[in-house]
């Protein structure tokens, strides 16, 4: 676990902005059990999450299309939220940071850490806009 300190200017990165952090399995399954779309940020410390993967996930927002709902679970701190939110997005598997959009509590589109490390947030942003266009 990452002391609280280390981890709040990370978690301030995405609800300065309007995402909804959960920090329990209860709070995740409301989340994904609510109608229309919504984007699961799986945060972490890494440095591929502070350098594209949390401006991606802001920039994506800068869309006539966006998710209906955005929340975030925090890798590494609230591990049993991540983990129930980490069990909606298989058959991928775990990774932090990642990205998930939902439609009705499906799994629709994804993006793993894979996805976003050596990549620039703009692209990120853009691949995110795409599936809010498609799904949202």
């Amino acid at each position: 676990m990452y002391p609280p300190e280390l981890v709040k200017p990370m978690r301030e990165d995405l609800t300065a902005v309007g995402f909804e952090e959960l920090h329990t399995p209860e709070a995740v399954e409301a989340a994904l059990a609510k109608e229309g779309t919504t984007l699961v940020v799986v945060n972490s410390v890494c440095g591929c999450a502070a350098a594209n993967a949390r401006p991606g996930a802001k920039m994506s927002l800068e869309n006539a299309k966006k998710p209906d709902h955005i929340v975030t679970v925090f890798a590494g701190v609230d591990k049993d939220a991540t983990d129930v939110a980490r069990s909606h997005m298989v058959p991928f598997p775990p990774s932090s940071p990642s990205m998930a959009l939902f439609r009705n509590g499906e799994l629709v589109h994804m993006l793993e850490r894979h996805h976003i490390e050596g990549r620039p947030a703009d692209m990120i942003a853009d691949n995110l806009k795409d599936a809010y266009d498609e799904f949202c």
